[in-house]
């Protein structure tokens, strides 16, 4: 008699291990489905996540680039010498700073002649750039270059268009 109770038990066992497989494999599948979308949208989150920062950081860069608290603008005294060993230590050129400051040559090279000063605009510009590394004023050069190119590009087509529209 034992061995036919050991048989039972052994049938009992395999059969309801079946019927678990018959459940437990689906779940199987959709759990290691769900696990894959899940690392995938992880991944995402920490690409968003670091694009977030740089978008941040480029913000934060771009807001502070050239403002001075107007204390810091109203204590600051500037020289032609100072205006000029500012300009060498950032290693640009009078065309450059005055791309910076929004000026023209001219005047860059009359506030280092001494001829005239700044206002009190211009000088905060001048005293957020004493703020500013080589590199930084560098990368600030280049994005005004490119959005006066974007802008004379802008107008020159306008002009043609109006060339187009008078003929």
């Amino acid at each position: 008699m034992g061995k036919l109770e050991g048989i039972i038990k052994s049938e009992i066992v395999r059969l309801a291990k079946r019927e678990i497989r018959k459940i437990s494999a689906p779940l199987g599948r959709d759990v290691r489905s769900l696990k894959s979308a899940v690392s995938k949208l992880r991944k995402t989150v920490v690409l968003l996540e670091r694009f977030a920062a740089q978008q941040e950081f480029k913000l934060k860069k771009e807001k502070t680039l050239l403002e001075a608290t107007p204390e810091e603008v109203k204590i600051s005294r500037f020289s032609p010498r100072l205006i000029r060993s500012l300009r060498k230590h950032l290693g640009i050129t009078q065309r450059e700073l005055a791309i910076l400051t929004g000026v023209t040559v001219g005047a860059i090279h009359q506030w280092e002649s001494g001829i005239f000063m700044p206002r009190a605009q211009k000088k905060g510009l001048l005293v957020a750039l004493r703020k500013l590394t080589r590199r930084e004023v560098r990368e600030l050069l280049k994005e005004k270059k490119s959005e006066e190119k974007e802008r004379k590009l802008s107008v020159s087509r306008k002009k043609r268009s109006r060339r187009i529209v008078k003929r």
